[in-house]
């Protein structure tokens, strides 16, 4: 299982978050992305060096978080359940086989062949030669 997934069954945790830049936040986690972007209630919010700020919401983006504290009474066996359901090989057969129609394989292109037009007045250049039209 992905730690992503792992964390986006954790809404209505209270957790502490420290980010790359120092900053550490404490909060209960709403929502977590699967890029990791956090959004948190009911936060306290310490800047290195500074006062700790209390805010009702904040959002962090995935990238700069460092790492996440999580509590002790935290049920890690069963959040860490992998409950996704894996594809069957009868399904997965079906969607290798889709785009076989032509045969699928060599040169040519989605509509097979070479040339042919398609471009300006047909691809047949400026001139007046070509197929005669």
């Amino acid at each position: 299982m992905k730690l992503v997934r792992f964390l986006m069954k954790c809404a209505n945790e209270t957790v502490t978050i420290e980010l790359k830049n120092g900053t550490i936040i404490h909060g209960t986690i709403t929502s977590v992305s699967p890029q990791m972007n956090t959004a948190l209630r009911t936060v306290k919010m310490t800047q290195r060096g500074r006062d700790p700020i209390s805010l009702d919401t904040i959002n962090l983006r995935g990238s700069t978080i460092r790492y996440y504290i999580l509590p002790d009474s935290l049920p890690l066996d069963t959040l860490l359940v992998d409950d996704a359901p894996k594809p069957k090989n009868k399904a997965r057969k079906e969607v290798a086989d889709r785009g076989a129609v032509r045969g699928g394989r060599g040169r040519g292109g989605p509509r097979g062949g070479r040339g042919g037009g398609g471009g300006f007045r047909g691809g047949r250049g400026r001139g007046g030669g070509g197929r005669g039209f």
